[in-house]
């Protein structure tokens, strides 16, 4: 069975930058996707970005394209999210995904879940 370990998150001004990491350990698989989605207060869970085995195509929510960079380090089995000009509408439990493919994890389909970072934007 796959774990995952997401770190990072923590409490930022408006415009700040954080880099998320999400460490992988069991019977991974090199073909995997891995993932970000993010839950607020009251708002259901949505997918962040995605990418795929190779870590040449990659996926991202229209509200984080531009400003969230998503890559991934097959040697270590580590995936990072890269967070730059952060909002207050970025604030939510940050969750690393792990997937069979990118286009399941774009769709909200993982087979793994972290257990979360908590990441908080305000001034």
């Amino acid at each position: 069975q796959v774990k995952l370990v997401d770190a990072g998150g923590g409490l930022v001004q408006p415009g700040d930058s954080l880099r998320l990491s999400c460490a992988a350990s069991g019977r991974t698989y090199d073909h995997d996707a891995m993932g970000w989605f993010r839950q607020a207060p009251g708002k259901e869970r949505e997918f962040v970005a995605s990418i795929d085995y190779r870590g040449d195509n990659r996926r991202y929510a229209e509200s984080v394209r531009g400003r969230f960079t998503i890559s991934r380090d097959s040697a270590r089995n580590m995936a990072y999210l890269q967070m730059n000009s952060l909002k207050p509408e970025d604030t939510a439990v940050y969750y690393c995904a792990r997937g069979d493919t990118n286009t399941d994890l774009a769709g909200g389909m993982a087979r793994w879940w972290g257990q979360g970072t908590q990441v908080t934007v305000s001034s």
